[in-house]
């Protein structure tokens, strides 16, 4: 259920709430490209990326900032899902690593504290939906 919102490039607003509109150029592979506009109240209004590595086996999404009127230059992460007993349920643990250039007038912790925001804001996000998800497929009639 994770995997099915995290793989899906052409659609990364279905969980990440800064992002109000996605348009990607091409097929979903490997160099695809996509234009996303961001919400207000970030410094930014879009942001262009490129998809490095979409791995279905192993569950790993890996895309690059390469451009975009924002200050995360040079911008790369990889998000991966790994299957884990959580409380005693089932449930998948997210990674997301990142690596990013530090704007002129910032510091290393000033920027890796404003992804690392960023990131546990859509990895939240990510946990509400998917949960919710998870709830309605629970609660969907079986058909005998």
């Amino acid at each position: 259920m994770v995997w099915s919102l995290v793989r899906r490039f052409d659609q990364p607003q279905k969980y990440k709430p800064f992002i109000s509109r996605c348009v990607v150029q091409g097929n979903l592979e490997i160099g695809s490209l996509r234009e996303v506009d961001v919400k207000s109240g970030l410094p930014a209004t879009t942001s262009t990326e490129r998809l490095e590595l979409l791995d279905d086996d192993e569950h790993i999404l890996s895309i690059r900032i390469i451009g975009g009127d924002h200050r995360l230059k040079n911008y790369s992460s990889i998000i991966s899902l790994h299957p884990e007993i959580i409380e005693g349920r089932p449930g998948t643990l997210v990674i997301e690593s990142f690596v990013v250039d530090v704007p002129e007038g910032n510091t290393k912790d000033e920027t890796c504290y404003f992804v690392e925001a960023l990131i546990k804001c859509n990895l939240k996000s990510l946990a509400d939906v998917s949960e919710g998800l998870a709830v309605q497929d629970r609660t969907e009639p079986i058909d005998l």
